[in-house]
């Protein structure tokens, strides 16, 4: 899956969308900022946000029109309820979806949590040269979703191919 190359570490934002969290039981929050640090990245930043989409943009918008970030995750607010607004926050922001990923995250989920998996609108993108992922709320979910996806698309040495090294052609017009 990887070969032996130099690691090319990216700057990734972390964003926890929850009107409840705080810093000190944000445990998604932490399982991402723990895992993408381990894998060797750096992290930009770390916000909550409650479950306001224009907070939401509003934060996502900083990021993405910051060269520096390289990476946005947010975790949380992708149900179904009345509150869970994160896919209709961010999906307005992307120029581009990549649909395959919630299709897999959702096939992974289901071999975790049954048909339960069906509740969350997981999703990514890239919005002015950035990527963004969006995962549930749950750490069970974040760590799904780094482990089994996003790690190794956001390693240039995972082959046959992978998101960084498309980077350079992301914003091309």
């Amino acid at each position: 899956m990887t070969e032996q190359a130099e690691f090319i570490p990216l700057n990734i934002a972390v964003l926890t969308v929850s009107d409840t969290r705080t810093d000190a039981d944000d445990t998604s929050g932490k399982v991402l900022v723990e895992r993408l640090q381990k894998a060797g990245h750096r992290l930009a930043e770390k916000v909550i946000e409650p479950d306001d989409i224009y907070r939401i943009r509003a934060t996502l918008s900083r990021w993405i029109a910051d060269p520096q970030v390289q990476a946005v995750i947010t975790t949380g607010g992708t149900g179904v309820t009345g509150r869970d607004g994160t896919p209709e926050a961010i999906e307005v922001l992307l120029d581009k979806q990549i649909s395959g990923f919630g299709e897999l995250f959702h096939v992974l989920s289901y071999v975790e949590i049954k048909t339960s998996s069906i509740q969350s609108r997981a999703l990514a993108g890239v919005a002015n040269g950035t990527y963004v992922f969006c995962l549930p709320g749950s750490s069970g979910a974040c760590r799904t979703g780094w482990d089994k996806l996003i790690e190794a698309q956001l390693d240039h040495r995972t082959r046959p191919c992978n998101l960084v090294m498309l980077m350079p052609r992301l914003l091309e017009r």
